[in-house]
Parts: C-alpha cells; sequence; structure tokens
C-alpha cells in the first residue's frame, strides 16, 4: 500500500471510531435515565457543589452528597456538568480527586448556574481524534518514515552503545535493551511482558538519552503510565510534564508546566496584568452590555465615534451611546491585558520546556500548541502496544527516531466501531513482527510466584521468562494470614501453599450462564456466589481488602459480584479494567457455560494472558471445564493446573 493511501484510510477510521465513541455516550444518555447510568457507574446524582479554590489556573469545584458515591468515574477523567439536563450543558470539568461521599472537578470557568441538584456524567470528547487527524493530515517527514517501516521499508541495524548505568539494579536483559536502543539510529522495540520492568527501563534510557545531550519527549496513552514515568526520573534529571494539571497525580504537581511556569519570576507581570483584567471585568459588570436591540445595527466603531463627539443617532438618547461605548472600551482594555498576559506566558512556557532535556505527556497532549516548533531527538512510548498508530503517530512526528515499550500478547487498544477494527493492530505489533531483530525481550519478571507465571510464560512467551529470585517463591505464607481452618474442601482451596488453583463447576446442575433482558452480556450467578464465599473466607483469614482482586470478562458478572460483596473497597473489574494492574490474590471467574460449548470473545487469548499475570502471590480460577475445554488452549490451561496446581470439582 501507498503511504498516502494509507494515511487516508487512518484518517477514514479514526473517524469513524470517533463518531461511534460519541453517539455511543449521546445514545446512552438519550436512552436511559439518570438513575440507570447511575447504576451503570457512568453517572452521579443529586450533588452539592462548592468553590473551594483555585489551581494552576482552574477554579476548584468540591461535588457531594450523603449517599455513597459508587462510580466508575475516576481521577482525570472528562465530565459534564448540569442541572439534569446533561445534553443540553456545554460545562465540562476534569475529576482531580474522588473521596466516598464526594468529586473535586477543576473548571475553567465557573457556572451561570446554582450548583445544587447537579448531576455529573462520564462524557466522550472528540479532542483526542481530532488531533490524531490534524497530525495525520500534517504528518511531518519524520512521522512518514515510522509509516514507511509500517509498511515495510528497512530500518538500519542496531548496535548496542556503551554507556555507564545510573540505576545499577538494572538486569542484563534490560540493560541489553537500554544498550541497543541508544545505539539505533531510526526505531528500537522493547518488549515487556507482565512484571518485567518496562518502566524502569525506559526510565533509564531517558535520562541515558539526555546526559548524551539529546532532547527526549517520553509519552504513553495514558496519564496514570506517565505518572510512573514521571515519578521515576523527577528530582533525578530535570523534567517538565505537559498536559492538564487535575489529570496528575498530586505528589507530582511541581513537575508539571504549568508550575513550573508560575514558579518563573517573569510570571509576576502575568499575575499583575490578570490582576487588572479582573478589576476591569467587576466594573464592567455594573454596565449594561450593548444588545443587537441596543445596538441598532451600529458598528463598535461608531459608536465609540459618536460617545467621543457628544452626537446621537437612530432614535439612541446619548446616555445609552455613552454606556454602551464604556462597555465596548473596557471590553478592549480587558482583551488588550489577557492578550498581553498570554504573550508573556508563553514566552515562560517556551524557556521552560527548551531548558528541559526531558519532556513528558501524553500521546495526545503532545500534540499541544507550544511543542509544535520544538524538535526531538528521540521520542520514547510506554505502553505503545495499547496505543492505535494515528495516537502513536502524535509523538513518533516530533522526533528523528523513536523508541517502542509493550507487549503485543497483552490486550490491544478497544475499538468500539466495527467498521474501524484495524485500529486494535499497533505499530508496535507490526513492527515486531517485521522486524523481530528490531527487539529485545525483557525476561525477568519481578511479579509472581515462579508456578502462576508457568502457563503464560509459555503458551504466550516460548518459556523465555524466568521468576526473579525474590518472587519465586512467594505465598500467602509470606503475609502471616491466619491458618485456612475450614471444612473440606475450602481448606485445601484456600491453603498458602496452593497458589494456583482451578474449581471445576461442569458437574454442578445450576452451573449455566444467564442474560438479562435487553443485555447483551452475561453472568453466572453459582460462579458469582462462590466468588463472595471465598472473598468471606479469605477476609477471615486476615487477607487485607486492598491485596484482592476479582476478574470477570463480562460487565453483567462484574456488577452481579459487586453487589453481592459485603463492602466496597475490593476491586471488581473486567479483564481489561485490569490490564497493568496487580494484586495479591486474584479470583478470576471464567462466566462461560452452556450446552452448546461457546465462549465467546473469551477466545481472544490476549485477554486470557491479562487474567492469568495479574497475581502474584494465589489465583483461584472458576469455570465450567466442559465449557471452557472446546477451545485447546483452556484446555491445555486446565490440564496444567491439574499437573502443577489444585484442581477441584464441584459435585
Amino acid at each position: 500500500m501507498k503511504l498516502k493511501t494509507y494515511i487516508k484510510n487512518l484518517i477514514k477510521l479514526v473517524k469513524k471510531e470517533r463518531d461511534e465513541e460519541i453517539s455511543t455516550t449521546f445514545e446512552e444518555i438519550k436512552k436511559l435515565s439518570g438513575k440507570e447510568r447511575e447504576r451503570l457507574g457512568k453517572a452521579i446524582l443529586n450533588l452539592k457543589g462548592k468553590i473551594i479554590g483555585e489551581e494552576l489556573g482552574y477554579k476548584l469545584i468540591k461535588f457531594g452528597r450523603k449517599k455513597e458515591i459508587k462510580t466508575e468515574i475516576a481521577v482525570g477523567d472528562l465530565v459534564l456538568i448540569s442541572k439534569g439536563l446533561p445534553l443540553k450543558s456545554d460545562f465540562w470539568g476534569t475529576v482531580t480527586e474522588k473521596g466516598k461521599r464526594f468529586l473535586v472537578v477543576a473548571v475553567e470557568r465557573i457556572p451561570d448556574f446554582n450548583l445544587s441538584d447537579i448531576r455529573i456524567d462520564l462524557f466522550a470528547n472528540d479532542i483526542t481524534f481530532r488531533r490524531q487527524i490534524e497530525n495525520l493530515k500534517n504528518l511531518t517527514p519524520w512521522g512518514a518514515k515510522a509509516l514507511g517501516f509500517a509498511l515495510g521499508k528497512k530500518p538500519k541495524k542496531s548496535f548496542p552503545a556503551h554507556f555507564r548505568l545510573v540505576d545499577k539494579t538494572l538486569n542484563h536483559s534490560q540493560r541489553k535493551a537500554v544498550a541497543f536502543a541508544l545505539g539505533s539510529e531510526d526505531l528500537f522495540l522493547i518488549h515487556g511482558p507482565f512484571g518485567t520492568g518496562k518502566t524502569k527501563t525506559l526510565a533509564e534510557l531517558a535520562i541515558q538519552e539526555a546526559k548524551r545531550g539529546k532532547k527526549v519527549l517520553a509519552t504513553a496513552e495514558s496519564n496514570v503510565a506517565v505518572d510512573n514515568l514521571v515519578e521515576r526520573l523527577f528530582k533525578k534529571i530535570d523534567v517538565v510534564r505537559i498536559g492538564h494539571p487535575s489529570r496528575v497525580s498530586k505528589n507530582l504537581k511541581e513537575s508539571t508546566l504549568a508550575f513550573q511556569v508560575e514558579k518563573a519570576r517573569e510570571y509576576e507581570i502575568v499575575v499583575e496584568l490578570k490582576k487588572m483584567a479582573e478589576a476591569l471585568i467587576l466594573k464592567r459588570i455594573s454596565i449594561k452590555k450593548p444588545t443587537p436591540a441596543t445596538k441598532r445595527g451600529l458598528k463598535e466603531e461608531r459608536i465609540l465615534k459618536l460617545a467621543r463627539k457628544g452626537k446621537v443617532t437612530r432614535g439612541l438618547s446619548l446616555k445609552t451611546i455613552k454606556e454602551m461605548a464604556r462597555y465596548i472600551s473596557l471590553s478592549k482594555e480587558i482583551k488588550s491585558l489577557l492578550d498581553e498576559a498570554k504573550a508573556v506566558e508563553d514566552i515562560i512556557i517556551q524557556k521552560v520546556i527548551e531548558k528541559k532535556p526531558i519532556v513528558l505527556a501524553t500521546n495526545s497532549s503532545s500534540a499541544l500548541e507550544f511543542l509544535k516548533n520544538i524538535e526531538f531527538d528521540v521520542a520514547l512510548v510506554d505502553e505503545a502496544s495499547q496505543a492505535t498508530i494515528p495516537s502513536t503517530l502524535i509523538p513518533l512526528s516530533k522526533a528523528k527516531k523513536f523508541v517502542l515499550v509493550g507487549d503485543h500478547k497483552q490486550l490491544p487498544p478497544t475499538i468500539l466501531s466495527l467498521e474501524a477494527q484495524e485500529l486494535s493492530q499497533t505499530l508496535f505489533e507490526k513492527l515486531i513482527s517485521r522486524f523481530p531483530q528490531k527487539a529485545i525481550l525483557l525476561d525477568v519478571q519481578y511479579r509472581m510466584n515462579e508456578l502462576l507465571m508457568g502457563f503464560p510464560n509459555h503458551q504466550f512467551y516460548g518459556g523465555e521468562i524466568k521468576a526473579a529470585p525474590r518472587v519465586k517463591n512467594i505465598t500467602l505464607k509470606n503475609l502471616k494470614l491466619k491458618p485456612a481452618s475450614f471444612s473440606p474442601p475450602w481448606n485445601l482451596v484456600l491453603k498458602p501453599e496452593n497458589v494456583l488453583v482451578f474449581i471445576d463447576t461442569s458437574q454442578k446442575e445450576n452451573k449455566f450462564e444467564t442474560q438479562r433482558r435487553g443485555s447483551t452480556s452475561k453472568e453466572n450467578h453459582l460462579e458469582a456466589n462462590l466468588t463472595k464465599n471465598l472473598v468471606r473466607k479469605l477476609l477471615k483469614m486476615g487477607l487485607k481488602e486492598e491485596n484482592l482482586g476479582i476478574i470477570a470478562p463480562y460487565d453483567d458478572q462484574v456488577d452481579l459480584i459487586r453487589s453481592l460483596l459485603e463492602t466496597e473497597n475490593i476491586e471488581v473489574n473486567t479483564v481489561d479494567g485490569y490490564q497493568g494492574r496487580e494484586k495479591e490474590v486474584i479470583i478470576l471467574s471464567f462466566v462461560r457455560s452452556n450446552k452448546e460449548r461457546e465462549i465467546g470473545f473469551l477466545e481472544d487469548l490476549r485477554r486470557l494472558n491479562v487474567a492469568l499475570t495479574r497475581p502474584k502471590r494465589k489465583l483461584i480460577a472458576i469455570g465450567d471445564s466442559e465449557t471452557l475445554s472446546s477451545h485447546k488452549t483452556y484446555r491445555d490451561f486446565i490440564n496444567f493446573v491439574k499437573k502443577k496446581g489444585l484442581y477441584l470439582c464441584l459435585k
């Protein structure tokens, strides 16, 4: 395929995905009542708001209520704020803090409605998509070069570069990855499976490039991943974090561009100019705003001229003309002061960015205007196997060479549009399949017990991963829990030494999955109740709630399990929601159980890989072996547990 044709196709796919995401959100808000959206975790009703201050140029509003808030809305999410009619509101904000009964939202302005009986909705916006399309339409030679590699153009051979380690704890494969990435002229790939220290390796690489005098742009798809990288770099080397300040972890505020700009000596000029503008805005409030009716077709310059000469026209009194002129004059002064403040601020921004050797941002926010004319020597992209090609191309278009870090054996980006599924194939995946010689595998994992990693290691990574000595034999015994003094078989299931357990429901009469009316999702009541009982027993043994996670592939099963639990402090989520996360103990409900032996989207084995690689010390999987065994890999997994772990068939 020719490059121009490929770019056109990518633009078409991005537009389809954007339309699908926005229409899905709009349709959901139209069709579902506020209470139904709240039950899904996508809205919060009956809130009262209070302005609690200002931070880095944004007003902070705290929205709370007496009833506890159970929601999917998280810190960093864009939300729509309304008086009960979200689709008629144009008032947006970003969540900066979340508590049991409140949310703090950063907004650019205070709303013109009172802050009682407020509704907040999780919302999709098209800013990210617009940036992707804009970048594709104006692709730089570096961006075009990156796409050329995806289409088969051969990169140059990589050679390891000599360097002196900053982080002496890096293992052999991590050091090798840094050496080859430094020695690459065009591109390099770091393949980092579960728990292998991808971010740690990337941080070392960023520091080494900066020490060589290179200007580094380091990005990731999510704010959380960027924060993780900032955390490893902050205070070790000079960095600046681009992006909405409210999406940044509180302990990293000092790394943000907004914070560093406000600390600059010249910023006092900006503060003074804004104060002067605000004083004029307060003065203007007492003057009646000119409307089309009062203006009677007169242009602003004409009104100002008439007021100066003390003349009247078109039946307007001199008092009205002078009042309109006063309003117009004040507005011009306000605009002039704010324009001047922005010009000074822009100069400070450029100085801060130019001075810093490492600039960090999400893929999307690397498209911001003030990075437009900054040339980078290298772009380092974390989470590259979870970002679409148009997203990854934004940072890649700004640098002479790039390094992608990811794991294509785990879940790809989620694409809602059926017509845009092609976007789920990432640049990382394309390049590693075309040029395996340009990749290094990080081969030591620091997360989980060796037995737990056994099956995914063999199935997805060719048995190349080793467990670090410090995690090789970790079990629940190390957490000093009470003994599993339960009646059989639960004493064996919960025995700390039994780290890998499969509970087979195939012989139970009530094993089958069900479907809620009007839902396309699935749920399994037997598996949900077994999960509830296991949770009770684990908590009785003294396991802390925050150390236990529950995974189910289907939303309705997640919802069902949440409703059965007696606590809200245990994280219950889908496989997709758990990507990049880890817990000491994971309970995994496979859900599927039917006479047709259909397993649906469980067939995407990357989903299985993610689920199996979340626990550190214990995995309890629950499923119907008859249904699951219709797929060879699931059959192999059950056989693996029978040989190496604890297999229990319920009668």
